[in-house]
């Protein structure tokens, strides 16, 4: 994973957006908002897993148990 990927014009400048807009919050402010963002990086991951595991035909059957 050290290799990184090119991002788009419009990828670069949403980035340098959403770090204006963090540069101008609170302390407090980009605390709560972190936690937020780590908390929808775990959704997404385990949706992603989910997805895949039904896309690839992982799924536990329970009927099998």
């Amino acid at each position: 994973m050290n290799q990184r990927t090119e991002l788009s014009l419009e990828q670069q400048f949403s980035i340098r957006s959403f770090a204006t807009q963090v540069r101008h919050m609170s302390h407090e402010q980009a605390q709560d908002f972190l936690v937020k963002l780590y908390e929808q990086m775990v959704v997404r991951e385990a949706t992603y897993q989910e997805m895949l595991k039904h896309q690839w035909g992982l799924e536990s059957d329970p009927n099998m148990a």
